[in-house]
């Protein structure tokens, strides 16, 4: 699906035919462990999170820390694809259950995928941060109320 719009996608709007269709399947199943097909092996992610940067390298240590951020289903509220000379930009906020509370989440990533191997061997992400249902209310999160 490419788009310039936000959508809500649905599981069957996620093909797993390229690489970022794949990345965006493991997302949404919580499913990094098995994500052996997304990432070159010399894959980096540069991440910015709140109040912090760091860099991972390498395919399982990456699958490893995006296995930590999502460690359950999530769900898509929003998603929107734009392609680029070398991969595409990502945006999306997300939705899951912890600890019987729904939390959100709102991500861009900036990635770059080897025509190839079609693999990612740049994931440039960019989170907002988590937060609870109360405080999605609170901010008036898009299309939270689609979520809960």
């Amino acid at each position: 699906m490419t788009s310039s719009q936000p959508t809500t996608p649905t599981p069957s709007d996620l093909p797993t035919g390229t690489a970022v269709d794949r990345f965006l399947a493991a997302i949404r199943d919580g499913a990094f462990a098995g994500a052996d097909d997304v990432y070159d092996p010399a894959v980096r992610l540069d991440a910015t999170v709140p109040g912090w940067r760091f860099a991972v390298a390498d395919d399982g240590p990456v699958r490893d820390e995006y296995g930590r951020w999502f460690a359950s289903p999530n769900q898509f509220v929003e998603l929107q694809r734009r392609p680029t000379a070398d991969g595409e930009v990502v945006e999306y906020f997300i939705t899951w259950t912890e600890n019987g509370e729904v939390h959100g989440a709102h991500h861009a990533h900036l990635l770059t995928v080897d025509r190839v191997t079609d693999r990612i061997t740049d994931d440039h992400v960019f989170c907002g941060g988590r937060w609870p249902a109360s405080l999605l209310t609170e901010m008036g999160a898009p299309s939270f109320s689609t979520a809960v």
